[in-house]
């Protein structure tokens, strides 16, 4: 097993970081890693910005959660669906787009690469070894993160990624069993072997909690999942996406 296979399977989120920024040097390989990531179309519809003001820095921490490490990392970067660069692109050209840049595809087309984009740059600082942390947080409230940032129309901020030296990295939290995740030629849904998969799972998460909480705490996988789905969260979305001028076809 080579040193970035080891890396990426040693992955654990972050939620501590020394007081100490990173470099420029660092914060541009990670960029430049998301750059290099796959690209639907060399569509590349994605922008990166990277948060240093502290005022806002405090505020995105505060609709996150609060999530203190929101404010105190080393760097936050917030990747954002963007569509609008290809609208200039398209006006530049004369023409106009507009169907397709309301199109779901093309948002989910957004999406992915912003996404695929993250995970580079992700990879990239845990390969320089600083610990990472993903930020869904930041979606409680898009209208205001949209007003802190100056986000334009036909761009939708996704998600936050904070960066930095970790202080108290956590326990590597365990995944399902990978033969509930990979299925060969078509889906694997007998309900037995797919429920006895997840009560494995079950089992295994039970344990890790137990460990980390010293007996305190005792839910599993199946359990923590229905109540997080039995919450109202983020109803908001929809009629947010539509109004920048996304996923309206």
């Amino acid at each position: 097993m080579n040193k970035l296979v080891e890396t990426i399977l040693d992955h654990r989120s972050i939620r501590s970081f020394e007081d100490k920024l990173l470099s420029k040097e660092q914060i541009e390989t990670m960029v430049l890693c998301a750059q290099a990531a796959s690209t639907s179309s060399y569509i590349q519809a994605y922008t990166i910005i990277g948060v240093t003001d502290p005022e806002k820095k405090a505020a995105l921490a505060e609709i996150a959660g609060p999530q203190t490490y929101v404010e105190k990392n080393g760097h936050l970067f917030i990747f954002c669906a963007d569509l609008q660069r290809l609208q200039r692109a398209a006006e530049m050209e004369n023409a106009d787009v507009t169907e397709a840049l309301e199109s779901t595809e093309k948002f989910l087309v957004a999406s992915i690469d912003a996404a695929l984009a993250a995970q580079n740059a992700a990879i990239a600082a845990e390969s320089m070894g600083l610990g990472i942390c993903y930020i869904g947080g930041l979606r409680n409230n898009l209208p205001e993160v949209s007003k802190l940032l100056g986000i334009p129309k036909r761009v939708i901020p996704l998600f936050g990624l904070v960066a930095g030296y970790p202080t108290n990295p956590s326990a590597k939290k365990p995944r399902l069993p990978l033969e509930n995740i990979y299925h060969e030629n078509e889906y694997q849904s007998d309900p037995e072997v797919f429920n006895e998969q997840l009560e494995q799972f079950n089992r295994t998460i039970r344990s890790y909690y137990l460990k980390r909480s010293n007996g305190l705490r005792k839910d599993n996988w199946t359990c923590q999942m229905t109540a997080m789905l039995g919450k109202k969260s983020r109803l908001y979305m929809k009629d947010y996406v539509e109004s920048q001028g996304l996923n309206k076809r």
